[in-house]
């Protein structure tokens, strides 16, 4: 390693131009990757409503809808805007009254159902449908080009209106992330580091390294929005402690080779890749175990963040020390005294109290394993966005006045009996909390003879092999109530059509909560055992893995107990990733105590010493490491209104403090009442072993 940190010593200027012309690459590709706004895309394709989904689209050439509503406007005028809308490019059909009878035919001949499903008021509904899914970028700009052909007077609901309106919050969002999460890291590391001018360097580095991640996800194709949102925060908050290991250890070594910075930096970046790269194997492992989540969002996240880690580490070690020795006198002038005290005392007076901290855990556990078992999460994205948006007044208003809150789609087969049609439409519309069933059938009443349909309707609403039928509910998607009222209507079409499926957002979510619920144990398991096996490599030991894990689940329980208590309902992705995120980003506090403990431990020290020693060493490290962690986050959960990125944010920055004080006043404590375990099923504590043992039940000094 010394010879590579030579080789960046020596070629520092063309280190600095090489990343600096990366840049360009990397923007072209951060541009140019598609970002996915549908969630429940990343569902598994073997699901029915995600194969019913592909079937809509390839047999009906439908993917993505949106309910119009119109207030005060005449029939004729509704018409005129009808024809405009289906001029729109991706717009393959739209729906309203006209669909079904003459204009001219009164609507109250119309069978109730269907005149209620159309009209309310002096307010008429139209349904629009695109020729490619929800979230597509061919749906999403028809969604626009309809809204401005409709103007203020018409209100449009809908997934790809929520979409939309995700885009474009996250999209003006998304720059505020950065700059909140650069400022307030550069605030701390002002403020804990002995150079002012240092954060800048260190800003300067990560950020390159996040630009080169997000560039890198062109080879993937396309990134969630929550992905691309949190990557940079993440990247920086996970990554900045690398470039304060840099750091110390050039100013170290600058004392070991006085007037030689080349030597000194060529020997930090040697010991500092040997720290950094174990520290980062944790973190990188928390992130990978995402991808065993077969909810392929978990892949996303997991694949483009730990790429982001091993990104970052690789800038640690090239363009941070690089920039560094070019501006060195600049750095110099920057100096000041370290603002953080020594904190030996706090140090002893935690060991001296450590019966006080092992109490409090053992009483805080309890509460903190049940509100982590209690905490309430929500599937429905749309429900938390804020209320002001296009897309949720809409759908305010499409609840009030049509009573419709979500909408299921029913696939089933073209060639089914119109009898069975029939009584398979009566008995669904007999389910609590369904509006309306329309279908081919529903539109034949007795007062509209089959001839009056419509054939382009009939092409809407029947395929070679499948037919379609729209159930309006009045229950929200992810209640209990609409989970309850899909699972009977499957029950029905299954007795009239055994491969009939039941789609669209509720039955996706539905579905979606099933596969997340098994996801939360598989990476939660995954993470542990990873984690586990890399910290027994590490510090080859049975005993201080489990530990150390338990030490770090037990902040992760406090943190996931939180919004129980204060009655707050966290998404359902949060349940999943912030245990593995946190898991994986604060161990390293564990670690780094631990493995000064285990080196002062077999250096003949007793244990109340050895512990007092790598807790005093190592605070300042886990404080401005949780600190920095800290800054990234919090700022992000408190400016988002996107509630799933804010509370995602938010439980992140607690989490960084949480896991401070938990190893800070909990694990001292655990590794003085573990010890005799502890140097009995570790590897290469012989000395520690022979020095507890003694001789005739006398401890023996030793002589270093």
């Amino acid at each position: 390693m010394y010879k590579f940190g030579k080789a960046v010593v020596k070629g520092r200027f063309a280190i600095l131009i090489i990343s600096l012309v990366l840049l360009v690459p990397s923007l072209i590709g951060m541009l140019g990757t598609r970002i996915n706004y549908d969630i429940l895309s990343y569902l598994p394709k073997e699901l029915d409503t995600m194969k019913g989904q592909d079937i809509m689209l390839d047999e009906f050439g439908k993917g993505g809808f949106a309910f119009v509503m119109i207030d005060g406007m005449q029939d004729k005028d509704v018409k005129d805007l009808e024809k405009k809308f289906a001029k729109v490019d991706h717009v393959c059909d739209v729906i309203w009254y006209d669909s079904i009878a003459d204009i001219n035919l009164p609507k109250e001949v119309l069978p109730k159902k269907l005149y209620d499903f159309f009209n309310s008021g002096d307010s008429t509904l139209l349904a629009v449908f695109f020729d490619s899914s929800s979230a597509s970028d061919e749906s999403l700009k028809a969604l626009n080009e309809v809204k401005s052909i409709a103007g203020k007077q018409c209100f449009v609901a809908g997934m790809t209106a929520a979409i939309s309106d995700i885009k474009d919050l996250t999209l003006n969002e998304t720059m505020g992330y950065v700059i909140l999460a650069v400022c307030l890291t550069s605030l701390v590391l002002a403020l804990t580091m002995d150079s002012f001018l240092i954060p800048v360097f260190f800003m300067l580095s990560v950020g390159m390294a996040i630009l080169y991640n997000l560039g890198s996800n062109f080879f993937i194709g396309e990134i969630s929005f929550i992905t691309q949102a949190l990557t940079a925060v993440l990247q920086l908050g996970v990554t900045i402690d690398y470039s304060i290991f840099l750091w110390h250890s050039y100013k170290e070594e600058q004392g070991n080779h006085p007037g030689d910075n080349k030597e000194a930096m060529a020997q930090a970046i040697s010991k500092t890749i040997s720290s950094v790269v174990g520290s980062s194997i944790t973190t990188v492992a928390g992130f990978l175990a995402l991808c065993f989540m077969s909810y392929k969002l978990g892949l996303d996240m997991g694949i483009v963040m730990a790429k982001g880690v091993v990104i970052g580490v690789i800038a640690c070690v090239t363009v941070l020390p690089s920039m560094i020795l070019i501006f060195d006198k600049a750095l110099t002038k920057t100096m000041h005294r370290d603002l953080i005290p020594k904190l030996d005392k706090l140090s002893s007076f935690i060991i001296r109290h450590r019966a006080v901290c092992l109490t409090a855990f053992l009483v805080v556990l309890i509460p903190a394993v049940y509100g982590y078992t209690h905490t309430d999460v929500y599937y429905d994205l749309t429900a938390t966005l804020p209320k002001d948006l296009d897309s949720i007044v809409a759908s305010t208003k499409l609840e009030e006045q049509y009573h419709m809150t979500s909408t299921h789609i029913i696939m089933c087969d073209a060639d089914l009996e119109p009898k069975a049609m029939n009584n398979m439409l009566n008995e669904m519309n007999k389910v609590d909390g369904v509006k309306f069933s329309l279908g081919l059938n529903s539109l034949l009443g007795p007062n509209i003879p089959k001839e009056v349909i419509p054939e382009k309707l009939t092409e809407v609403l029947k395929s070679k092999n499948w037919q379609m039928v729209l159930v309006g509910s009045q229950y929200k998607t992810a209640s209990d109530e609409v989970n309850k009222q899909i699972d009977k209507l499957q029950d029905i079409v299954s007795k009239y059509d055994s491969k009939a499926m039941v789609i669209g957002e509720a039955p996706c979510t539905k579905d979606l909560i099933t596969v997340t619920d098994r996801d939360f144990k598989v990476v939660s398991a995954v993470s542990m055992v990873a984690i586990f096996l890399i910290i027994f490599f590490v510090l080859r030991s049975f005993s201080l893995p489990l530990i150390l894990v338990t030490v770090i689940e037990f902040a992760i329980f406090v943190n996931m107990a939180i919004p129980c208590y204060t009655h707050t309902t966290i998404p359902f992705i949060a349940s999943i990733v912030i245990g593995t995120i946190q898991l994986g980003a604060t161990v390293d506090y564990a670690i780094l105590m631990s493995t000064r403990y285990k080196l002062e431990r077999n250096s003949g020290k007793d244990k109340t010493e050895s512990v007092t020693i790598a807790l005093s060493t190592s605070i300042k490290s886990i404080i401005v490491s949780a600190l920095g962690f800290f800054a990234a986050t919090f700022g992000v959960g408190v400016y988002s209104r996107v509630d799933m990125i804010s509370q995602l944010c938010s439980l992140l920055s607690r989490g960084a403090i949480i896991s401070m004080v938990t190893v800070i006043l909990i694990l001292p404590s655990m590794l003085m009442l573990f010890d005799p375990i502890i140097i009995r099923s570790t590897f290469g504590m012989k000395n520690a072993r022979k020095n507890h043992a003694g001789v005739n039940g006398v401890q023996l000094p030793t002589v270093k």
